[in-house]
This record gives structure tokens, sequence and C-alpha cells, in this order.
């Protein structure tokens, strides 16, 4: 009994330390300086949200998160498509503290789990950016590539949800 309140002590104080600290979000549907403006002013109302920084030639946006929030991508995925656009790729980078991961590996950060579909072998932890592959943060074309590579080993990938919790598909 001593040994499994001390795994989950060590496990939980692992997890602790893991935050979400940065991301870089490509939009598409962009046509013009306003577009982007359209989703700068979408993405900056978001509360978790301190600072964006836009590249409107790559229509590309830099967001920093506040230290103390939770941060939820699907609220950065519905800006953008609220403001008239979709996501074309989320990266987003992490501190995992001394989480090592793996392919297959699920952690949780607060109420979210992250599946790592495709890493490198004991990637150890530390800051790490990573993609989220789900369906409202790629193109159409590229989830359909990856819901083929993983509809029979992960049922979730098509709802998002794992015991009713958000699951999010990254890879590394």
């Amino acid at each position: 009994m001593k040994k499994i309140l001390v795994i989950i002590f060590v496990f939980s104080t692992l997890m602790a330390n893991a935050q979400l600290k940065k991301a870089n979000l490509k939009a598409s549907g962009l046509t013009c300086a306003m577009c982007s403006k359209a989703i700068y002013k979408a993405i900056t109302a978001i509360p978790f949200v301190d600072k964006v920084d836009v590249d409107i030639e790559k229509s590309t946006y830099a967001i920093a998160f506040k230290q103390g929030l939770a941060v939820v991508p699907d609220a950065l995925a519905r800006a953008v498509v609220d403001a008239g656009f979709s996501v074309a790729k989320l990266d987003i980078t992490a501190d995992l503290g001394n989480v090592a991961v793996k392919k297959g590996t699920k952690i949780n950060l607060g109420d979210q789990q992250w599946f790592f579909v495709n890493a490198a072998d004991a990637s150890q932890g530390g800051e790490q950016t990573f993609t989220i592959i789900d369906k409202q943060f790629v193109s159409k074309d590229q989830f359909k590539k990856y819901s083929t590579g993983l509809a029979a080993a992960v049922k979730t990938y098509a709802t998002g949800l794992d015991n009713g919790k958000r699951l999010y598909h990254v890879t590394l």
C-alpha cells in the first residue's frame, strides 16, 4: 500500500510540474491584413492568452500563455473559427518536467489528456513542442491521413474524449 501511495505521489508531482507555455498557430483562409487582424482580436480576447505576435506573410500567430491559468487549445480553435477562418496547424510548447514521453504515452495536464501518437522513444521531459493532430487543428487532408492510421488503435481520435476527459492527440 505504501508503494502505491509513493508512486501516486511521485506521478502527481511530475504532472503538477507540466505546464503549457506557448503556442504557434497557423491559420488558413486568410486573404488580407484585415483577416489577420480579426483573428488577432479573437485570440487576444481569450482569458489565458498573455501576448500574441503576428506574422502576416506566413499567417502564423505566436501565442504566449498567462502563468497559472488553465490553457484550453479548443478555445484557440474556436476563436479562429468564430472569426471566420480555420486552424491549419497548432504547435504547443510545454514544460513536461521530468516526464519522459514516447509513442503511445498518455499524460494528464489538468482536466486534459495528451496522447503522443508519434514521438522519439524516451524523449526526456523538459520543454517540448508538439503538434495537435485532432480534427479542428489540422487540414482535412491531414486529419484523414492521421485518422486512417489511427482508426484501429485509437478509438478516441474521432470524438476527442476519453472517459469524459478531453484527449488531444499529438505528435512530437
